[in-house]
């Protein structure tokens, strides 16, 4: 957590509260920041989870014989899976900050900048049904009109 909080702020060249409170009061103003500060509070989380995780498991083991029983071996799972949602995000905030990771250049990241730029509020198709005039216009009966 330390690596990662030291590379955002170098990035950013303020520290991690300063960074926080400027996408809190704008996070409009530089999505990049916002996407980073929120990857890094949800890492953050992990990171949390994970030790509680840890602790307990310690705790549990400490008073196991040398066979773990279910529940132990439950408690090892949950610590397997803290361990790789963590590890997870922690990758997802490395390729944010990092100009040129794959898929931030060339036609990926034009793709992407398009998606992100959220021109287009509404629908790409129209959903409703088009409007008819009040009156249906007479058709003609004449050659070719079927009848």
């Amino acid at each position: 957590m330390g690596v990662i909080t030291e590379q955002i702020e170098a990035r950013f060249d303020m520290n991690l509260a300063e960074l926080q409170k400027a996408v809190t009061a704008a996070p409009q103003a530089n999505r990049e920041a916002t996407e980073i500060v929120r990857w890094h509070g949800m890492l953050a989380e992990s990171q949390k989870a994970l030790e509680q995780a840890e602790g307990e498991l310690v705790a549990v083991l400490e008073t196991q014989p040398v066979e773990l029983d279910d529940p132990a071996m439950e408690m090892a799972h949950r610590v397997n899976a803290a361990v790789a949602a963590r590890d997870g995000r922690a990758m997802v905030v490395q390729w944010l900050l990092d100009p040129a990771a794959p898929g931030k250049q060339g036609l990926a990241a034009e793709r992407l900048a398009r998606l992100s730029r959220g021109g287009r509020q509404g629908p790409a198709v129209q959903t409703s049904a088009p409007r008819r005039p009040a009156t249906a216009p007479e058709r003609a009966m004449g050659r070719g009109a079927l009848r």
